[in-house]
């Protein structure tokens, strides 16, 4: 592993790099080699008497090893300092609060109640106890392995670990698509919730004045106003440059999803609202439609895909690893996730039942429903709030993608990104998304086979890498407890693509490219 040195008196205390790992980083699209540089502080040291055996040999030290109270972390792969993930490492459980709140619950919540009109009470409630329960054991093996103590290396980047643990080969083929594809295709997503959403909010502040008149903008160019504000936002520069954005689209998140379910509760249960699982004449259509509310669900669940680099913005030392912080930070963040997406989910069927839209759910069950008899400065408020939230969001989704494109600069131009050319790519990614959001205005109505697709990044791969990492004991109970979560979740999600698809087929789509309603 490190260089062998023999102790002498006069030497001056070694320097010893770390060698690169077995897995290389060929492909410029994953992440570099967790490089890590270890050197002896320049305090002076006991001497040690000389014999025959008096060679000590100084490897690599793992973290949180005895010897390494004679040794001193430094620095991490130079060029993580030129990267808009790691070139600032001051955050804090507060950061990571705020990142993981604005990531981990946004617009995606309001269609769970949906999944409840097959699942029902009973199962529905169940479904999403265990999905969250399961998603928050997978969080905390990822926030245990960023900082590896049998490698000795810091790992800050979802796709760097994966590749890391089971090469380049199985990560462009497993991990990197769902991991990009959650990352890019949030982003469009949120240009199409944001963009709507501002053409709603023109028409309840407008109000009686606007009626019988043609709306100044259309769907096209409202989405464009919204991408034009999320690439302004975007050329912060770095991750924790965005905690005070991460915050701002916490808050509003928090805020129209309570405003919501209290608004259904309040105004009571539709008339004629029926809880009764309706089953469809084909057991083939009723399974697959219980596999596509799992998938749903499993929607609900995001983040997943950032962890590693949220955890990044923060310093670690021996005896301040970054895991302590960033628990901390992740156990408020999903306290406060809880209190709004149960009392959203059950709050929501209660109130409408089989009568919530499948496109939309409760944010259409609240404009359907109660439009007329509801404040319209409530209506405004929330409107404002979902689109601040998807503005907010779209910044921390976005940066994923940031740094993977000037990562590819750096390792081929050895120097930071320029500012003029970080400015361009911004933008070009951020206009890139209005293109594909204005191309596939429906791309909401695949809730359940998105689902599907990003389901393995959440539930299983974590548990294989921490398996293949940690190499607990073979038949103990962590061994059984990650294998059993980890298939289960791969198994589930083959399922839930297909029922994604049939669901799409069976139900159809209407289908109109480049023209957004």
């Amino acid at each position: 592993m490190g260089e062998v040195v023999e102790d002498s008196a006069t030497a001056p205390p070694p320097v010893v790099s770390a060698p690169p790992m077995q897995t290389q980083y060929n492909s410029p699209s994953l992440s570099r080699k967790p490089l890590l540089q270890i050197e002896h502080p320049n305090a002076a040291k006991p001497k040690t008497p000389k014999t025959s055996h008096s060679r000590t040999p100084s490897f690599i030290t793992p973290l949180g090893s005895p010897v390494r109270r004679a040794i001193k972390l430094t620095k991490l792969d130079p060029q993580d300092a030129w990267l808009p993930i790691t070139e600032s490492r001051n955050g804090n459980a507060y950061y990571a609060a705020f990142h993981t709140l604005c990531s981990g619950i946004g617009i995606q919540a309001l269609v769970v109640p949906v999944a409840f009109t097959v699942l029902g009470w009973a199962w529905g409630t169940i479904s999403l106890t265990v999905a969250f329960v399961w998603q928050l054991y997978t969080l905390g093996l990822l926030v245990k392995l960023h900082e590896s103590t049998e490698t000795g290396m810091r790992y800050s980047r979802y796709l760097q670990l994966f590749s890391a643990t089971f090469g380049d080969k199985m990560a462009n083929i497993f991990a990197a698509f769902p991991i990009m594809y959650l990352s890019g295709g949030t982003c469009v997503a949120l240009i199409i919730i944001g963009g709507g959403t501002m053409k709603t909010f023109y028409q309840i502040a407008c109000g009686a004045s606007c009626a019988g008149k043609s709306m100044p903008l259309t769907t096209v160019e409202w989405y464009l106003v919204f991408t034009c504000a999320a690439v302004l936002l975007s050329q912060l520069p770095n991750l924790n440059s965005i905690a005070g954005v991460s915050l701002v689209g916490a808050i509003t998140a928090i805020g129209y999803c309570t405003i919501m379910w209290i608004v259904s509760v309040t105004e009571g249960r539709l008339d004629g609202v029926s809880y009764d699982r309706v089953r469809p004449v084909s057991n083939v259509v009723w399974i697959f439609g219980i596999l596509n509310s799992y998938g749903i669900i499993a929607f609900a669940f995001r983040g997943h895909n950032l962890t590693l680099e949220i955890q990044a913005t923060m310093p670690s030392s021996e005896k301040h690893p970054s895991h302590v912080p960033m628990w901390r930070g992740v156990q408020i963040a999903y306290v406060i996730v809880a209190m709004c997406l149960f009392p959203l989910a059950i709050g929501g069927y209660w109130a409408y039942g089989h009568k919530i839209p499948e496109n939309g759910g409760m944010l259409a069950a609240i404009y359907t429903f109660h439009g007329r008899d509801t404040s319209q400065a409530v209506l405004g408020l929330v409107s404002l709030f979902i689109i601040v939230n998807a503005v907010s969001s779209f910044q921390i989704y976005a940066m994923q993608m940031f740094d993977d494109m000037e990562s590819k600069f750096t390792s081929r131009m050895n120097r930071p990104c320029p500012w003029w050319l970080r400015a361009i790519s911004r933008a070009m990614f951020g206009y890139g998304c209005f293109f594909v959001a204005v191309a596939i205005p429906f791309l909401g109505s695949f809730a359940g086979l998105i689902g599907g697709v990003a389901l393995p990044v959440t539930f299983s791969y974590p548990c294989f890498m921490w398996l293949k990492i940690k190499k607990p004991k073979k038949h103990s109970f962590a061994w059984w407890l990650n294998w059993g979560l980890g298939i289960s979740g791969m198994v589930l999600s083959v399922l839930v693509i297909a029922a994604g698809v049939y669901v799409v087929i069976d139900t159809g789509i209407k289908v109109s490219f480049f023209k957004p309603q």
